[in-house]
């Protein structure tokens, strides 16, 4: 059903596209996982929904560097380095593989190409309190840099009052809270609007029936950025949710590019 409320929802219906309202995706991965079969895994794939969907950048971390330390040069870097007109990439964290003094020189060399970091401790089963992490949040502390967390509600890992606590330790650093503590929407938004160096992302929360209002509400749509877990999901999926949702079309930009671009410009070397 049309949102007739909103005029970057009728514009999108009639299109199938926002020619003047670009997308901006904080939250993505590339190649194959385990045991899932992805036919837009690929960059090539990915950057045609791109196209189709007017993404203008997607900021990505490959599933096999969140798996295989070594692997970081050839499915992060390179793929930027391929298509630099399209990608970002988050450099994988992984405890006791990612080794720090290579991690920071690749990154600086390379800074063009990355945008920060993506840590994924629920998989990793180490909680981002741990020590393990503590030089390469010291290091982001330092250089004001941002890191894409997966957060989930209630988790030992990387629940709400466990990025409370690092967040508190290192404010400097900018933390994206991937998933938006999934479950824990209330708990979780509060924390973020009271933590100026925590900002919400979409990624599996548009499968939820009005979060999108409630995070908006609690958290304020000015701290919200866009994502789609690309290509776990689509991202004419996304965009549907934030077109339909029950928020002012000020709020749809924010989200879709607003705040995102804000974030590029001050802290992207290559936008």
């Amino acid at each position: 059903m049309i949102n007739n409320k909103s005029k970057l929802a009728r514009d999108f219906w009639e299109s199938g596209r926002l020619d003047d309202c670009f997308i901006l995706d904080f939250h993505a991965h590339m190649h194959h996982a385990s045991g899932i079969y992805f036919p837009s895994g690929n960059p090539e794939n990915m950057i045609e929904t791109m196209k189709r969907c007017n993404t203008k950048l997607t900021i990505f971390c490959s599933h096999y560097a969140l798996e295989y330390a070594e692997l970081e040069e050839e499915y992060n870097l390179n793929e930027v380095k391929k298509f630099p007109d399209y990608f970002l990439a988050y450099h994988g964290i992984i405890p006791n593989r990612t080794d720090f003094r290579q991690t920071v020189e690749r990154f600086e060399k390379n800074r063009q190409y990355y945008f920060g970091f993506k840590f994924h401790c629920d998989s990793h089963k180490t909680p981002l309190t741990d020590d393990v992490y503590a030089p390469f949040l010291e290091y982001m502390n330092a250089n004001k840099l941002p890191a894409l967390l997966h957060t989930w509600g209630h988790s030992e890992y990387d629940g709400p009052n466990v990025v409370k606590k690092v967040a508190d330790k290192y404010p400097d650093a900018i933390f994206i809270c991937g998933h938006s503590f999934h479950d824990d929407w209330e708990y979780g938004a509060e924390i973020i609007k009271d933590s100026p160096n925590m900002i919400c992302e979409l990624t599996a929360v548009m499968d939820n029936y009005g979060v999108i209002e409630l995070l908006c509400e609690k958290a304020g749509s000015d701290r919200i950025l866009f994502g789609t877990d690309l290509p776990w999901f689509d991202t004419h999926h996304g965009i549907g949710a934030v077109l339909s949702a029950d928020i002012t079309d000020e709020d749809r930009r924010n989200i879709f590019y607003g705040n995102g671009e804000k974030l590029l410009k001050k802290y992207a070397i290559r936008y």
